[in-house]
Parts: structure tokens; C-alpha cells; sequence
């Protein structure tokens, strides 16, 4: 057995509206489904440390058509999975309405996801939920604008001296319409301006909106890394810095 609402959390902590094709990795109970963007701006983990169920490989190529067979049921659900030889091809889900089938893909159809070698972090700032709500209300304030996938991210001092870590959503340059936030944390001085997708932190922020704990780490070099907690699920994004800007 295993809830509904656990599924669909570990979902969409992954596909963010994009990301189709993964594999769940299953060993001794422990689930792992590492993912990659399209663009490859982003590459993360989630794990779920008490996924009761047989040690397999899931290769799920349509994560979007998983999600909505998902949506329909309610409560806690069976859950079973079908092979063929060593290959497992079937996800069976039932609660007391639906019986589920999910077709699994070739493990071979689903590509390797990079690595991430992590740097120094230059800034480290603890995240509450209420830094969430209102970085992604920033965010969606730009709807309609243009450049609103553009994010940058800097260091300044404000009128007490005291360092802030700034995120400006919208193109920084000329008279165009901005929002900036600005977050408290262990930071470094003389951050320069650096340009993230900015659609892709905020789909971030708003899959984790239930987390208990969350934690950005910064560096000079161009990469944030948020992770964030709830329950026994851990979710780690490592968002790279935009190449196609004037920055």
C-alpha cells in the first residue's frame, strides 16, 4: 500500500512541467529518481527513504501521462509492478474506484543523467515557507512581461551595511519592469550579477512549498543548489547558470 498523495508529491518534485523521462530506483527500500531539464540548466535527485517495495529499476518515459492516471485516484492505493524475464514493463495501481495500468518503457530509452560536481559554496541561506510564497509571487507579479524567465542573483550591502543576498526577477538592464527579494544568510561579499532560469525556480519553489526544511547554497562560479525536506522525502536541485544573456 502506499498513499496517493505520497506518489504524486515524488512526481511532481521531479517533472516541474517538463521533465518526462526517468528512471525510479529502488534498492532496500530506498527510492531514488535522478532527472535532468531538457536545456540541461537543471539536474537533481529525490529520494524517498521508506519506499516499501521490491528492489527494481522503473524506466518511466511519460511522466506527464503517469501523473494524470494518478490524479483520478484517492486514498491509499495497491501498488504492484509486472515484469517480463528481469525487465519490468507494468505499474498496477487500485484503490476502491480504479484499477490503473502504466505501461513501462525500455530502460534504454531513458538517458543518463549528469553529474554535478559541487564547488565551494559562497553563500548559504536557510529557506521557511514563507520565503517560497513570496519568491514565486514575485515571480508571477512579471507574468505577461517580457524576459520574465530571466532571474539574477547578487550581493549587496543594504543602508546598515549589512549583506543581503538579492534575487531580481526580470531583465536587470534598460527600463524594463523588475521585482527584486531580498534573503538573509552566511553570505560572501562582491557576488556578481548572475543569470538563472528563472521559470525553472520558481516551478522549484512551488513543488516544495510543504517542505519542513530547505537550504539554498550559492556559488561565484554559477550554480545554486536548493534541497529541501518533508516528511521522508528529500528533494536536490542544482540549477546552472544561463549561457544566452547579456550578463
Amino acid at each position: 500500500m502506499i498513499n496517493k498523495l505520497v506518489i504524486k508529491g515524488i512526481i511532481d518534485k521531479y517533472y516541474l512541467g517538463e521533465i518526462q523521462s526517468v528512471k525510479w530506483v529502488v534498492k532496500d527500500g530506498n527510492l531514488e529518481i535522478p532527472f535532468m531539464s531538457p536545456s540541461k540548466e537543471l539536474i537533481g535527485k529525490i529520494t524517498h527513504s521508506n519506499f516499501n517495495i521490491e528492489n527494481c529499476e522503473l524506466a518511466i518515459f511519460d511522466t506527464k501521462k503517469l501523473s494524470n492516471l494518478i490524479s483520478i485516484t484517492h486514498g491509499d492505493l495497491l501498488f504492484n509492478l509486472e515484469k517480463t524475464n528481469s525487465v519490468y514493463t507494468k505499474m498496477h495501481f487500485e484503490d476502491e474506484i480504479y484499477s490503473l495500468t502504466y505501461a513501462l518503457a525500455d530502460p534504454l530509452l531513458i538517458g543518463k543523467v549528469g553529474q554535478v560536481q559541487e564547488p565551494e559554496w559562497d553563500c548559504s541561506i536557510d529557506l521557511t515557507t514563507d520565503n517560497l510564497h513570496h519568491i514565486v509571487k514575485a515571480k508571477n507579479a512579471l507574468s505577461g512581461e517580457n524576459n520574465t524567465n530571466v532571474m539574477t542573483t547578487h550581493v549587496e550591502e543594504d543602508i546598515n551595511g549589512v549583506l543581503q543576498f538579492v534575487l531580481t526577477f526580470g531583465d536587470e538592464h534598460g527600463h524594463n519592469n523588475k521585482v527584486r527579494y531580498q534573503l538573509e544568510g552566511e553570505l560572501s561579499k562582491n557576488l556578481e550579477m548572475i543569470p538563472y532560469n528563472s521559470d525553472i525556480f520558481r516551478n522549484i519553489l512551488n513543488v516544495n512549498k510543504d517542505m519542513q526544511q530547505g537550504k539554498m547554497l550559492v556559488s561565484y562560479k554559477g550554480l545554486i543548489k536548493l534541497e529541501f525536506k518533508v516528511d521522508e522525502v528529500t528533494s536536490t536541485y542544482y540549477l546552472v547558470r544561463r549561457e544566452s544573456t547579456n550578463f
